[in-house]
């Protein structure tokens, strides 16, 4: 989705980031518009509506800093989302961690930038949107997940309860930060308009499907996956259009997986380091 959103911003010159959020917001809600579950606490509401707030503002500084940045850079900064959800489910969650999942988050984030430092630019204007987006990104996944398995939301209520009040703010945000910047398309540039609803369909189903997956696991374990996918991205560049990888990239491909495997393994190489010696069977258990 972030390509083709990079390639909306660049290729059709669509100088509107804060409208393509705006956009994504107002297709989620009427896709979910006749799934959604009405009734609501008020106190559930309060916690939707700061859910909102945050969604929104990650989702319009991840597009404007896309707009302004290469996309492997993009990427690159989005790897350090797990360890902002880490902090920040220990902080307002009370979360426990296991410390071999605490370990497990030095070669998963390292690798995942290793593998895309081989193709790294100097950081251009716009970087501080991204690592905005990352950090807020972190704090939406702790909220959902707190929505998800403690008000037992499904993903449809929750993302079309969401999905209006962040198109409200987005919109808004768009008639006045975007105001002297060029006109949308208009009907004629049929080409674009078939990207956007590409787009905007893409976002739904990556919501429900994130939305979906935090109701089952956690918000850590969600940004972990998507760290891997950063790895699967470049294999498949390699595989399909032989693009080249560098040393370091298969360093960080190394170090992605073994940090993968520790952080899902964390028992098993605990039990195993107990057995010779080298863990205490005291230390806290897996925690997410």
């Amino acid at each position: 989705m972030s390509s083709l959103n990079k390639w909306i911003f660049t290729v059709h010159g669509f100088g509107r980031p804060l409208l393509l959020s705006a956009l994504h917001m107002l297709v989620a809600a009427l896709a979910c518009h006749r799934g959604a579950r009405r009734p609501m606490p008020g106190s559930t509401r309060c916690r939707v509506l700061l859910l909102s707030l945050t969604f929104g503002i990650s989702m319009a500084c991840s597009n404007v800093g896309l707009s302004a940045v290469p996309l492997d850079l993009a990427q690159l900064v989005t790897t350090t989302t797990p360890l902002f959800t880490l902090a920040l489910s220990s902080l307002l969650l009370g979360r426990r961690h296991h410390p071999l999942q605490l370990a497990a988050m030095g070669p998963l984030c390292l690798g995942a930038a290793c593998s895309l430092a081989g193709v790294f630019r100097a950081p251009p204007t716009g970087c501080g949107f991204l690592l905005a987006a990352t950090c807020l990104r972190g704090l939406k996944s702790v909220q959902q997940s707190a929505l998800l398995q403690e008000e037992r939301l499904d993903a449809v209520t929750l993302l079309y309860a969401t999905s209006l009040p962040s198109f409200c703010l987005l919109a808004g945000a768009a008639l006045v930060l975007e105001a002297g910047v060029a006109p949308p398309p208009t009907a004629g540039d049929s080409r674009l308009w078939a990207c956007i609803l590409l787009s905007c369909l893409l976002s739904v189903l990556y919501n429900l499907a994130s939305f979906s997956l935090l109701a089952l696991t956690s918000a850590l374990t969600v940004h972990v996956l998507g760290n891997l996918t950063v790895v699967g991205n470049l294999i498949l560049s390699r595989l399909l259009f032989g693009s080249h990888l560098s040393a370091l990239s298969y360093v960080g491909i190394a170090l992605t997986f073994s940090g993968m495997f520790l952080y899902h393994n964390c028992e098993f190489v605990a039990s195993w380091a107990a057995r010779r010696g080298l863990w205490r069977r005291d230390q806290p258990s897996k925690g997410l």
